[in-house]
C-alpha cells in the first residue's frame, strides 16, 4: 500500500474516538443530504474523476454504512465531515458541480443543503 492509502486508512480508523450512534433526527438528516445529491443533476468529482448524482449517493451511502458499523458518525455535521468532504483514501476533497452555478467542495455544498433542511422544519 502506498503512504497515501495508509494515510486514508488510519484517519478513517481513528476520526472518532469516541462511541457514535446517530438519533433519528440526525439519520433523518443524513438521508435527507444523500437524497439532495441523488434527486439533482449535480455531479460528483472523487479523485479527478466526476460521476453522476447515483454513482455519488452509492458511494456516500457506503461509506456511512461503514462509518454506523464503526460508530463513527453520530451527527449530519459527522456524515459531512467524515463521509462527504474528501476522500479516505487519498484525502482529496470532494466536489460538486451542478448547472448553473458554480463549482464547489461538497463539504460547501452538503453545509447549506443541510442549513436548509433544518430551516424547512423549524
Amino acid at each position: 500500500m502506498t503512504p497515501a492509502v495508509l494515510a486514508g486508512l488510519a484517519a478513517m480508523l481513528f476520526a472518532g474516538v469516541a462511541q457514535a450512534a446517530p438519533g433519528p433526527e440526525a439519520r433523518r438528516e443524513i438521508a435527507g443530504l444523500i437524497g439532495a445529491l441523488d434527486g439533482s443533476s449535480c455531479r460528483f468529482q472523487r479523485n479527478g474523476s466526476w460521476h453522476d448524482a447515483a454513482e455519488a449517493r452509492a458511494h456516500l451511502q457506503r461509506k456511512y454504512d461503514y462509518l454506523l458499523k464503526k460508530d463513527k458518525v453520530d451527527t449530519a455535521e459527522q456524515f459531512i465531515e467524515r463521509a462527504a468532504s474528501q476522500s479516505s483514501m487519498s484525502g482529496k476533497p470532494y466536489r460538486i458541480a451542478c448547472p448553473g452555478q458554480p463549482e464547489q467542495t461538497a463539504a460547501v455544498w452538503f453545509g447549506a443543503r443541510l442549513k436548509a433542511l433544518r430551516q424547512r422544519t423549524l
